[in-house]
């Protein structure tokens, strides 16, 4: 039986911005769909959303994996019936410079952040259309716009890949309006797992270059995702929303 609720896909939902918005959406009346490949932080965050009332599934697997993507596609239809939004926020960093980095390190990095996105769109763009109804949100990096500092913790297959999710973006919601948005969020700073030594060791540059004076949380970054999720009536589609604090502005 179809779901009563509306569904969201969260990929890389394990931790950080994927957690944090698989929280905001399930706090706004969404079931969930996780996916990630971190079993046990996989399985905390199921625990988090079963304890605001809604209804999960996991999904392990990586997102670079396209007949494993395909299969957990038909999975989540086939237990919710249905999928309203996709956020396609996983990837992986890659701190390797191009003199540094080996065919296969830039191949890893290209499959996750941006062939992930592909992947997933793949898998349930096809339902939403169907449905005649969805709404894409792709997770990008400000990094897509102006490269990577010489500090940051990923440097130029990063760049690349984040800066294809802007291309999909602007690509796919041409190719699947009028029925599915598809849109970007470009996150600025933002402490996570991953960053949190960087910014531990340059905290007071970091923050005196962020005009709203703190670096970001996934909390930020799920409340847009949220927003793109849910705001109604929506004529946004196609577009790249940065939340960086102000700290590059175009």
């Amino acid at each position: 039986m179809p779901s009563e609720a509306p569904v969201a896909v969260v990929t890389g939902a394990a931790r950080g911005i994927g957690r944090a918005s698989a929280v905001a959406l399930a706090k706004r009346g969404f079931s969930l769909a996780l996916a990630d490949r971190l079993h046990d932080e996989l399985a905390s965050t199921e625990k988090e959303i079963r304890a605001l009332g809604r209804d999960v599934l996991s999904l392990e697997g990586s997102v670079a994996d396209f007949q494993g993507v395909m299969a957990n596609g038909q999975a989540v239809l086939k237990h919710f019936g249905r999928v309203d939004v996709l956020v396609n926020n996983a990837g992986v960093s890659q701190p390797k410079t191009l003199v540094e980095i080996s065919e296969q390190e830039y191949d890893e990095t290209i499959a996750i952040n941006l062939k992930g996105v592909f992947n997933w769109c793949k898998a349930v763009a096809p339902a939403m259309l169907e449905r005649k109804s969805g709404r894409i949100v792709n997770i990008s990096s400000v990094s897509a716009h102006m490269g990577a500092n010489l500090n940051a913790v990923s440097r130029f297959a990063y760049v690349t890949a984040k800066a294809g999710v802007l291309g999909l973006t602007r690509a796919l919601c041409k190719e699947l309006a009028p029925h599915i948005t598809v849109n970007a969020i470009c996150p600025g700073a933002v402490r996570t797992a991953l960053t949190s030594k960087l910014f531990d060791a340059r905290q007071k540059e970091v923050i005196e270059s962020i005009p709203l004076g703190r670096i970001g949380t996934p909390e930020d970054i799920a409340e847009v995702v949220a927003f793109l999720a849910t705001v109604s009536p929506n004529f946004i589609t196609g577009e790249v929303i940065d939340v960086d604090g102000g700290q590059y502005v175009n």
